[in-house]
């Protein structure tokens, strides 16, 4: 009875989920400050114990882009799971997780990167096209005017875009509908969030 533990932690609603033999059969909601620290356990806790004595095949996370703290705890914790397991952790992006995404041929999700930056990604029978990239306002009006289907994970200022949610069920679906290559390249990338940007890191000092 294959079993597979989901975490999708990317914004301030997240959610886990267990599925068995191909299906959901529990997920677990909850809102908090998109960091996820203390509310997760209770839910993470209520799903193993629906798992009984049976092992996890493998464990899936999302990647992001979104909260870079709540994708870190998430991942964290996927980890952590996984290694008490004794199974592998797999990382997808979490917009691959959205109603659109998962629904619609061809889409764009997009994001405010503050600081007049906003993010793109364009999304093509479930995968995505290229990585999440950076743009100023007037690339991101041109992007979101070429006609796709468009979402954001939250509402952006001055912009009527659909929101959509990442979900854990939504990323369990985004995995089976994913072509063996691109299942082989998820599972052989160490998990870590989706930057926009590359990470800050403080020189130490001489």
């Amino acid at each position: 009875m294959p079993a597979i533990l989901i975490f999708e932690t990317s914004t301030e609603t997240a959610s886990l989920a267990l599925a068995v033999d191909g299906e959901i059969v529990m997920e677990k909601r909850f809102t908090s400050d998109r960091r996820h620290n203390a509310l997760l356990f209770e839910p993470l806790d209520e799903i193993i114990r629906a798992n009984g004595s049976h092992r996890f095949d493998a464990v899936l996370v999302g990647s992001g882009p979104g909260s870079y703290s709540g994708t870190r705890v998430g991942i964290a914790a996927a980890q952590g799971a996984a290694l008490v397991a004794g199974c592998g952790t797999i990382a997808i992006p979490s917009i691959l997780s959205t109603h659109t995404a998962l629904t619609e041929a061809c889409c764009l999700a997009v994001g405010d990167a503050r600081r007049g930056a906003y993010w793109t990604a364009m999304i093509a029978e479930g995968q995505l096209t290229h990585a999440p990239s950076l743009t100023d306002a007037k690339g991101f009006d041109i992007a979101i005017r070429a006609g796709h289907p468009c979402f954001s994970l939250e509402p952006i200022r001055d912009y009527d875009i659909r929101i959509d949610i990442p979900t854990a069920s939504g990323l369990f679906k985004a995995w089976q509908n994913a072509s063996s290559d691109t299942r082989t390249e998820w599972s052989a990338n160490p998990p870590q969030p989706i930057y926009l940007a590359p990470p800050h890191i403080t020189p130490s000092r001489k």
